[in-house]
């Protein structure tokens, strides 16, 4: 069944014709030509998938857009701003923190979920935000550090 949904996703709002039932995942990549979220497993237990629903990080693979309502969406694509990037975007590029990419916008989005809520996370707080997503490479230590990195930075800049 169609329905004509209203979303805001990174800052616009989108009014589409959709079944309720389909995953944000493939409403993002399928209907709004944003790719940069990717299909994983399609069981939420990867994190490739992550976007931010009203600043939280959800996984739009098992998100159905109907459950969505006027919650603000953000994907990778929304991250940056004003032609700079995220802080936690800037991290990943200094730590080396990708080898084939894949999840990396779902680690990225993750990161910047924790530190909407975190201002400067403990490893503990870290490890635990960042269950959700897996790296096959296992470039985990290199994630944690660009974390750690973003949200010093993250401070630094506020005390400026």
């Amino acid at each position: 069944m169609t329905a004509f949904l209203d979303l805001e996703v990174n800052g616009t709002r989108h009014s589409i014709a959709v079944d309720p039932g389909k995953s944000l995942l493939h409403v993002l990549r399928e209907d709004l030509a944003l790719t940069g979220s990717k299909y994983g497993c399609g069981e939420g237990e990867c994190g490739a998938c992550t976007v931010l629903l009203d600043g939280r990080p959800v996984h739009a693979c098992i998100t159905s857009v109907g459950s969505v309502g006027v919650r603000a969406i953000t994907t990778i694509e929304g991250l940056e701003g004003d032609g700079h990037l995220h802080p936690v975007q800037e991290a990943f590029l200094a730590e080396g923190a990708m080898q084939c990419g894949y999840c990396t916008a779902g680690m990225i989005v993750t990161a910047a979920g924790l530190l909407n809520r975190v201002v400067a996370p403990t490893d503990d707080e870290i490890h635990r935000a960042m269950e959700g997503n897996v790296c096959r490479c296992g470039t985990y230590p290199r994630i944690v550090a660009a974390i750690r990195r973003a949200a010093h930075a993250t401070t630094e800049a506020g005390h400026e």
